[in-house]
């Protein structure tokens, strides 16, 4: 996946709003009414976060009728995780070595505390 869709997927992840809807959709579709009932917003703006999401791949909606539904795309939820699961290999390996590092580095003897006596 190209670095800019990357960039507009954390972009919308990183809206607290888009986060929640996000989160809703992964337990099953929801209609935009669903969505904006917890959030203390006008319909008209909770369309511009679904807006955001759409374009970025996170999630899809059509409309039946009067109600429009929103689904999880989870192409693009797979593609953040496949992102942040390379880093953490990445940063796994770095803390193995340093882990590695330490164990064979030897330790100072510990050295007691001096005695001190106030008087």
């Amino acid at each position: 996946m190209p670095n800019y869709e990357l960039d507009r997927i954390f972009q919308a992840l990183a809206d607290e709003t888009r986060r929640s809807m996000v989160e809703r959709l992964v337990r099953g579709p929801a209609s935009v009414s669903d969505l904006a009932r917890p959030l203390e917003m006008s319909l008209p703006a909770v369309m511009q976060h679904l807006q955001v999401l759409e374009a970025c791949g996170l999630v899809r909606s059509g409309k039946s009728g009067r109600v429009r539904t929103c689904h999880i795309q989870p192409e693009g939820l797979r593609a953040a995780e496949e992102w942040i699961a390379g880093r953490r290999t990445s940063w796994e390996r770095g803390l193995d070595r340093l882990g590695d590092y330490l164990a064979d580095t030897p330790q100072a003897p510990d050295q007691a505390p001096e005695n001190r006596s106030t008087s």
